[in-house]
C-alpha cells in the first residue's frame, strides 16, 4: 500500500516457494485431476485460442493446486505469470487485486503512454486521483500493457480465489479479458463454486471441479503417510463426500487423536455429525488450536486479523511475534513459511482461527492493526471499524474519507461498502440514513441492482426525512431504469412524485425528470399520460425551468415542439458551464431532431468529460444515435465500445442492447449484413419488446436496412412493419418515425404499397404540425416513393428543399438517389446525373456499400463514367478494419487508435497488417492519399 494515500498494498500471490503439485492445506500430489489438468494444460498452451477459463469448486477441490499446476506449466513454456490472490478485506480496497497483477512488472507500467500511466497511478493511490475517474482509460491501460508484455513472451494471469477480489480490479481484467482474442495472453481465474464472479459471470468458459469417486478417494488415502483403515476410513470416506481437502485433513484430525493417546485406532475422527462440510473443516482447524502456547495464539489471530496475503510485516509491541511461535502452528498444519513470512495452509483455517477467538481478543487485534497501519488511512479505519462494539462518530467519519479515496480512483464498489459501514456506525439515525443514500447513490456505478434497493431500503428504515426518501428512491430508479424492469420502475418513480407533489415540488420533479427517461425506454403511452398529469400538478417555478422542459421533451417532443424549441436557446446558455447540463440539453437536441445543435453538445461534453463516469447514460445511446444521423459512423461506434463495455461489465442489458442495436445499424449501412443481425439478434435477445420498446425498434430497423442492403425486400418490409403496430401506429413515439421512408422504400419493391401508404399517412396526420424538418422530408420521400409515378416529383423535391437537411447526409443521398432514378426512367437523364453524383459521392464517403454500388449502377446506366474510386477498396474490409483505416489516416498512432476504439496496439497493428493488402499499398504513409485524396476530388462535382 502506499503508505501517504491508502491506495492498495504491494501484495503479490501465492508464493515461488509453495510447496508443488500440492492444495495449501495438503501434502499430497494432485490426484485424479487428469482431465482438468488437460483442459488448464490446453488453455495455457501458446497455440491456445482461449484467452480465459474460469475455474469453480467448493472449498478444498484443489483449484489451487490446479492453478498452480497450470502457472508451472506456462512457465515451463516460456510465459511470464502474474499472479493475484483475492482476500476477503482486501475486497474493500479499491484496485488492490490489479495491483497484485502489476506490482511485478513496473517497468512496463511505466512504458505505457502517458494518459494510460497516469490513470493506473490514479487507481493505486500514488497520485491525487481525479475529481472523476477514467474507468475506461485503466482498461485500456491493463489491454495494452498485458499486450506489450506479450510482444516479448506469452502471457499468463492467474487470479485465485477471485470472488474475493475487488470490484474495480475485476472490472479492468475482464475489461481487458474481452479483447484477448488474438493476443499472446491467457487468464486464468478460480473461485467458489456457489460466489459469482463479477465481470466474468457471463459467457465465460468454466471448469467445475467436482468431487472425487469413491476409488480416487480410496487412492488418495493410500498415499498418506499414516493413511486409515477400518471404521477410520469409511466415516472419512462418507464425512469427506470426494473432498480431496476434507480426506487430507479428516485423516491428519484422526492421526492427531491418536498421537493423544486414543486406545481406539477408530476412534471418529473430530467434529463428526450432520455438518455441512465448510463448518465441519472449520471445527477441524479450530480444534488444532487447543493447547498451542499463547504467543502462537495471538500471533494466529494477527494474521487472521490482517487477513492478506502480505503478511511480512509484524507488529512491534505486545504483539511482536518471535520467530518460534510459528513452530507450534506449523507442525499443528495450520501455517506454512513462505519467502515474504507466513501464510495461512487454507483460507478456512483462517475464518477458524478468528471466529475461536473471544470479542474482545479479536477487538485488541483490529486496534493493534490500525496503530501500526496509522500511515494507510484506509486499512486503518477498517481495522478501526472492525474493533468498534457501538456506534462511534469518528470512525464513520473515517471511513466516509475513506470512500471518499476509493471513490475518486474509480473504486466504487468500495466506496460503497465503506459508506454502509460508515452508516452502521453513525450514532444518529438521520446521520446513517445520509449514508446509506450516498452509499446507494455510489453503489449505482457498480450496476448491482439489488445492492442498490437493499441500500436504499435500509435508508427508507431510518429515516422519516422526505427529501432523503425521495432521494432514495430515485437512486434505485436511476440505475434500475438501464436494466429491463421500465414497468415496476416507472411505477416506483412516478408514485413517489405523486406523494410528493403538494409538500416537495422540487423534488417531485425531480423523480418525474428520472420517470420521463424510463418512459423514454419504454414508450408506453399510459406513461406519456401519467407524467403530464403530474407534472399539471407540480407549480410553475422558474427556477425549475429546465426540469420541466426535460420532462416534456423527453416523454412528448412532437406535442408542443414550438414551444420547446424556443427554450433551446436559454438551455442552452444555462448549460454552457455545466458539463451534466450540457449533456441533458445535447440528448433534448437529439430528441427535437435539433441534430446539428444535439453534434456540437456532445462534442463539447465529451470534450470536457470524456465520459470519465462509469455509467453508459446521457454520453451513451442518444450521442451513439447522433453521430450516425450525421454520417460520424465511426465515431458513433466509439461512443458504443465505451458505454457497451461499462454496460456489459455491469451487467446492465438494456445499455447493452442500446449498444447493440447502434452498432447492428452501423453495420447494415455499411453493407455487413450479417453482423449487423446477429448484433440486432443480441440487442432483442436482451430485452423485453414490451418493457423496452425503444431497443425493439431500433433493433428492427436494423435488421431492415441489413435486409434491404442483401436485397431481401420482403424481409426488410416484414421488419420495419413491425416498428408499427397492427393497425398503423407507432411502436415508440419517437423510434419510429424515422422508419417511415425506409418502409416504404421496402414497400414498393415488396408489393406492399397500399398498407405502407396507409401508415405514412396516419403518422404525418399524428405529428401534423409538431413533426421537424427531418421528418417533414422523410415523410415527403416515403409519399414519393410510393405515388403513382406522375406524382412522384414534387414530394421528392420537397424533401430536398430544406438545406438543412444536409445535415442528415444518408438520408438526404437516399432521396437523392430515389430522385434519380425516378428521373432516369422518365428519360430526364441529364437532369438525373447531378443528384446521381451527389448521392454517389455521399455514400462513398460514408462507406455505405451497398448504397453505393446501386447509385453506381445507376450511374452507368445514365451514362455517367464512374472508375472505381480507391475508397471503394475498403468495401473489402470489415467495419472494424475500416474504422481503424480511417484513424490511421488521419495520423493516430496504433496506441491512440487502441485508445479510441479499446483494442490494444498489437490488434490494431494486425488489422492494419491484414488490410494493407487489400488495399493495394504497402506504407502508412500512403493512407491519407487513398483516403481523402479521391473523396477531395469528388468534392469538385455539384448537382446537375
Amino acid at each position: 500500500m502506499d503508505k501517504r494515500t491508502g491506495g492498495p498494498s504491494t501484495v503479490t500471490g501465492p508464493e515461488p516457494d509453495a510447496e508443488p503439485g500440492t492444495e495449501p492445506g495438503t501434502e499430497e500430489p494432485i490426484v485424479g485431476r487428469d482431465a482438468e489438468l488437460a483442459r488448464l494444460f490446453r488453455t495455457v498452451d501458446p497455440a491456445s485460442s482461449d484467452p480465459l477459463l474460469l475455474l469453480v469448486g467448493e472449498v478444498g477441490t484443489g483449484k489451487s493446486t490446479l492453478l498452480d499446476s497450470a502457472a508451472r506449466r506456462a512457465e515451463a513454456n516460456g510465459a511470464r505469470v502474474l499472479r493475484a490472490h483475492g482476500s476477503e478485506s482486501e475486497s474493500t480496497l479499491a484496485f488492490s487485486s490489479l495491483h497484485q497483477v502489476l506490482r511485478p512488472v513496473p517497468a512496463a507500467v511505466e512504458a505505457l503512454p502517458e494518459r494510460q500511466r497516469t490513470a493506473l497511478r490514479h487507481a493505486f493511490g500514488a497520485e491525487p486521483a481525479p475529481a472523476e475517474p477514467d474507468l475506461m482509460m485503466i482498461g485500456t491501460a491493463v489491454l495494452g500493457l498485458l499486450s506489450a508484455l506479450g510482444d516479448r513472451q506469452p502471457v499468463l494471469v492467474v487470479v485465485d480465489d477471485a470472488q474475493w477480489c475487488d470490484r474495480a480490479s475485476l472490472d479492468a481484467l475482464s475489461f481487458a479479458a474481452r479483447r484477448l482474442a488474438g493476443e499472446p495472453v491467457t487468464m486464468l481465474l478460480g473461485a467458489r463454486a456457489d460466489s459469482p464472479v463479477p465481470g466474468f459471470d457471463r459467457h465465460v468458459p468454466v471448469l467445475t471441479l467436482g468431487p472425487l469417486d469413491d476409488a480416487v478417494a480410496n487412492r488418495l488415502l493410500d498415499l498418506r503417510p499414516e493413511s486409515p483403515t477400518g471404521r477410520t476410513r469409511a466415516r472419512i470416506l462418507d464425512q469427506a463426500a470426494g473432498n480431496p481437502l476434507a480426506l487430507t485433513e479428516l485423516t491428519r484430525a484422526a492421526t492427531l487423536t491418536r498421537a493423544a493417546g486414543a486406545h481406539d485406532a477408530t476412534t471418529e475422527p473430530p467434529a463428526a455429525g450432520p455438518l455441512p462440510l465448510t463448518d465441519r473443516l472449520e471445527r477441524i482447524f479450530a480444534a488444532r488450536l487447543d493447547g498451542l502456547p499463547a504467543a502462537t495464539t495471538r500471533a494466529l489471530l494477527l494474521l487472521a486479523a490482517m487477513d492478506t496475503v502480505d503478511s511480512a510485516a509484524v507488529p512491534a509491541g505486545p504483539w511482536h511475534t518471535e520467530d518460534d511461535a510459528w513452530l507450534p502452528a506449523e507442525r499443528a498444519g495450520l501455517v506454512r513459511r513462505t519467502g515474504r513470512g507466513v501464510r495461512f495452509r487454507h483460507p478456512l483455517v483462517r475464518s477458524a482461527v478468528y471466529h475461536t477467538a473471544s470479542f474482545d481478543a479479536r477487538r485488541a487485534a483490529h486496534r493493534a492493526l490500525a496503530e501500526l497501519l496509522r500511515h494507510e488511512p484506509d486499512r486503518r479505519a477498517w481495522h478501526l471499524a472492525a474493533a468498534c462494539p457501538r456506534p462511534d462518530a469518528a470512525v464513520s467519519a473515517e471511513l466516509e474519507r475513506t470512500a471518499d479515496r476509493a471513490r475518486r480512483r474509480g473504486g466504487y464498489a468500495a466506496a460503497a461498502k465503506a459508506l454502509h459501514r460508515a452508516a452502521e456506525l453513525a450514532p444518529g439515525r438521520e446521520d446513517s440514513a445520509r449514508l446509506l443514500v450516498r452509499a446507494a447513490a455510489t453503489a449505482v456505478f457498480t450496476g448491482d441492482l439489488a445492492w442498490v434497493e437493499e441500500l436504499a431500503a435500509a435508508a427508507r428504515g431510518r429515516t422519516d426525512d422526505a427529501a432523503l426518501l425521495a432521494e432514495a428512491t430515485a437512486q434505485a430508479g436511476r440505475l434500475a431504469a438501464l436494466t429491463v424492469r421500465h414497468t415496476t420502475v416507472f411505477a416506483r418513480l412516478a408514485d413517489a412524485a405523486e406523494r410528493l407533489a403538494g409538500e416537495r415540488p422540487a423534488t417531485a420533479l425531480d423523480l418525474l425528470a428520472g420517470a420521463a427517461v424510463v418512459r423514454f425506454y419504454s414508450g408506453q403511452d399510459a406513461q406519456r399520460d401519467r407524467v403530464r398529469e403530474i407534472l399539471g400538478r407540480l407549480p410553475e417555478d422558474a427556477s425549475q425551468a429546465w426540469l420541466r422542459t426535460w420532462v416534456r421533451t423527453v416523454s412528448a417532443p412532437f406535442t408542443d415542439r414550438a414551444g420547446l424549441l424556443s427554450a433551446l436557446p436559454r438551455l442552452a446558455a444555462e448549460a454552457e458551464h455545466r458539463p451534466e447540463r450540457l449533456t441533458a440539453f445535447a440528448i433534448m437536441a437529439w430528441v427535437l431532431d435539433e441534430t446539428p445543435l444535439a453534434v456540437r453538445a456532445f462534442d463539447e461534453a465529451f470534450g470536457r468529460w470524456e465520459l470519465r463516469g462509469p455509467l453508459p447514460e446521457g454520453l451513451g445511446g442518444a450521442a451513439a444515435w447522433t453521430y450516425v444521423e450525421q454520417g460520424r459512423w465511426g465515431r458513433a461506434r466509439e461512443v458504443c465500445a465505451r458505454f457497451g463495455a461499462v454496460a456489459a461489465a455491469t451487467g446492465l442489458d438494456h445499455a447493452m442492447a442500446c449498444a447493440a442495436t447502434v452498432d447492428a445499424t452501423v453495420l447494415a449501412y455499411q453493407g455487413d449484413a450479417a453482423a449487423a443481425r446477429a448484433r440486432a439478434d443480441d440487442a432483442l435477445g436482451l430485452v423485453d419488446p414490451l418493457q423496452s420498446r425503444s431497443v425493439s425498434v431500433y433493433a428492427r430497423r436494423a435488421l431492415g436496412a441489413a435486409a434491404a442492403a442483401d436485397g431481401a425486400y420482403e424481409a426488410a418490409y416484414d421488419h420495419l412493419r413491425r416498428v408499427f403496430t397492427a393497425d398503423g401506429a407507432p411502436v415508440h413515439y419517437h423510434a419510429s418515425y424515422p422508419a417511415l421512408a425506409d418502409l416504404a422504400a421496402a414497400a414498393v419493391r415488396a408489393g406492399r404499397r397500399e398498407e405502407a401508404a396507409a401508415i405514412v399517412e396516419r403518422s404525418a396526420r399524428a405529428l401534423a404540425e409538431g413533426a421537424s424538418p427531418r421528418l417533414r422530408a422523410l415523410i415527403s420521400r416515403a409519399r414519393g416513393l410510393l405515388a403513382d409515378p406522375g406524382e412522384a416529383e414534387p414530394h421528392f423535391r420537397a424533401a430536398l428543399a430544406d438545406p438543412a437537411l444536409a445535415h442528415w447526409p444518408f438520408e438526404r443521398a437516399q432521396t437523392l438517389l430515389d430522385l434519380a432514378e425516378w428521373l432516369r426512367r422518365r428519360r430526364r437523364i441529364a437532369e438525373a446525373r447531378g443528384p446521381l453524383t451527389e448521392a454517389l459521392e455521399t455514400f462513398r464517403r460514408l462507406g455505405a456499400r451497398p448504397w453505393t454500388e446501386r447509385a453506381r449502377a445507376e450511374a452507368r446506366a445514365a451514362g455517367l463514367d464512374v472508375a472505381d474510386a480507391a475508397p471503394d477498396a475498403l468495401a473489402g474490409l470489415s467495419p472494424q478494419q475500416r474504422q481503424i483505416i480511417g484513424l490511421a489516416a488521419r495520423g493516430l498512432t496504433n496506441r491512440e487508435i487502441g485508445e479510441r476504439l479499446f483494442l490494444s496496439p498489437r490488434t490494431v497493428s494486425s488489422h492494419l497488417y491484414r488490410s494493407f493488402p487489400k488495399l493495394g499499398i504497402t506504407a502508412r504513409s500512403q493512407l491519407r492519399d487513398l483516403i481523402e485524396g479521391p473523396l477531395t476530388a469528388a468534392g469538385h462535382h455539384g448537382p446537375g
